[in-house]
């Protein structure tokens, strides 16, 4: 497997769509529940043990080959935020456009004749990983790091939160995405046998309301 492959796929500059997006964080600051890195570091460490161990256990799931539809009708059953399940197969459809000019394979190609408006972004980010010699632990890194990151660094924009101060937050939650990351491969693994309904099913009610919410808003600076 090539680590500089990995080192690709989990740039901020990969063309995914993934800077358009807070992971929640605009709504949250909007509602007063971020307010500063202490808070931050409360609502990443939420998201990851909920949301980003879900999109983890699927990433890592489709690299180690599982089949993809069927762990798309799981992140489906798994977002009860239509707005959330719209976003997250907007930057699946862009995240695989990026994959396949990058890595070309069969199995993005059929992913994208079988889902033309998008699969759910942690199931193609798992075939991505594939299609680039990845294994699922370097899957599952992405999603779950993608949880914290993601909000980490819209809440640099949205409340001009000193970047270091955030790169913090990053660093103290690492422990956690690593036991979050073996947590969500040994799920993955169970899948072979057992079906995509052993995956982890952790849910952020709040989360999803306020995605209701923000969807509606008439201006906002991030699209989800």
């Amino acid at each position: 497997m090539s680590r500089a492959a990995l080192l690709v796929l989990a740039d901020g500059r990969f063309p995914a769509g993934g800077h358009a997006h807070s992971g929640g964080a605009e709504a949250a600051v909007k509602a007063g529940r971020v307010t500063d890195a202490a808070s931050l570091e409360t609502f990443c460490r939420g998201r990851l043990h909920t949301t980003g161990l879900v999109a983890a256990s699927l990433a890592a799931a489709a690299a180690l080959g599982a089949d993809p539809v069927a762990l798309d009708g799981a992140a489906d059953a798994r977002t009860p935020s239509p707005a959330l399940r719209t976003a997250a197969r907007r930057l699946g459809r862009q995240l695989l456009r990026a994959a396949r000019a990058t890595w070309p394979s069969g199995e993005l190609d059929a992913l994208a004749r079988e889902f033309p408006k998008g699969a759910h972004q942690p199931v193609v980010l798992g075939l991505a990983a594939r299609a680039a010699g990845l294994g699922p632990v370097d899957a599952a890194y992405c999603a779950a790091y993608e949880s914290v990151s993601g909000p980490a660094t819209a809440t640099v924009r949205l409340l001009s939160l000193d970047p270091f101060d955030a790169t913090g937050v990053l660093a103290r939650t690492a422990a956690e995405v690593d036991r979050t990351v073996d947590r969500a491969v040994e799920a993955a693994r169970s899948v072979v046998e057992c079906g995509v309904e052993v995956l982890p099913a952790a849910s952020a009610p709040l989360m999803e309301i306020a995605a209701e919410e923000h969807a509606a808003w008439g201006v906002r600076l991030f699209a989800s």
